[in-house]
């Protein structure tokens, strides 16, 4: 494996696991954390889903920048569906869908070209590859 020579560590502290607490070390996030009502819990707060949802998407947004070229990124949106499921009793897991509206490409297929690039140049894809499913598509 390629050594990752390191610009920044983020750092959260989790207590009480999926009904408990979460913050930064900075302090700049600062949440209570509990089950979405799907898995059992009451739904009241954020859960980690949403955490990394969102994580993945800003991550992406920044990759398609990255590769935009003179594509216009304006008006443009990144969405992050992020599943959790299981492969059975006891063996849970992730997969993910992105779907991402370029409105001043060229065309569905120029803004389809735009998301595979950013794709391969996306930590959090890297991060992933081979380990979850991620499927990613330009949407109108």
């Amino acid at each position: 494996m390629e050594k990752l020579n390191i610009d920044y560590t983020a750092v959260a502290i989790n207590t009480g696991g999926r009904k408990g607490h979460v913050r930064t070390d900075d302090g700049k996030l600062d949440f209570d954390v509990s089950m979405p009502k799907e898995i059992g819990g009451d739904g009241e707060k954020t859960n980690p889903e949403q955490f990394f949802a969102a994580a993945y998407a800003s991550c992406f947004g920044g990759a398609i920048g990255a590769v935009a070229g003179n594509t216009s990124l304006r008006d443009s949106e990144i969405k992050a569906k992020v599943h959790l499921g299981n492969y059975g009793p006891g063996s849970f897991g992730l997969a993910v869908d992105i779907e991402v509206k370029i409105p001043h490409a060229s065309s569905l297929e120029e803004a389809q070209k735009l998301v595979e690039a950013a794709h391969q140049v996306c930590p959090y894809s890297k991060a992933t590859r081979g380990n979850i499913e991620v499927n990613v598509k330009a949407v109108e």
